[in-house]
């Protein structure tokens, strides 16, 4: 196959991808947010928290471990405030859920069968 070719088709799947439920339902999710005052202001205060968890971190006060569950809870917590936050974390889930399933697909492609293929999709994670 010319590259060319290749080329044409990766423009065609970004084309698909793009025009997608999930990139739509992205989108407007994004959007929405970033018109929420409220979602703003909670996500200028969890980064804020982050920046203050990694000074923690380079000061030896806490650990890194306990950093990343600190940061969890503060994430879980800001999404658990704003329903224009957590409806924008579900699109994001289910965008990078079929760029991943692409990648996959690509990539066995590419590669050839995994081991422990049944050819059934319904039990490899690659295809759904």
């Amino acid at each position: 196959m010319k590259k060319m070719t290749i080329i044409e088709k990766a423009h065609e799947l970004g084309e698909m991808i793009k025009a997608s439920k999930e990139m739509e339902a992205l989108s407007l999710a994004e959007k929405v947010q970033q018109e929420d005052s409220d979602a703003q202001q909670l996500i200028a205060d969890f980064n804020i928290k982050r920046l203050n968890l990694a000074r923690e971190i380079q000061g030896g006060k806490i650990s890194e471990e306990e950093a990343i569950k600190k940061n969890n809870e503060a994430f879980s917590e800001m999404v658990e405030k704003s329903e224009s936050i957590k409806k924008y974390v579900e699109a994001k889930k289910q965008f990078d859920n079929l760029v991943n399933s692409v990648n996959n697909v690509i990539n066995i492609y590419i590669m050839g069968e995994q081991q422990g293929c049944t050819h059934n999709c319904s039990t490899c994670g690659g295809c759904h």
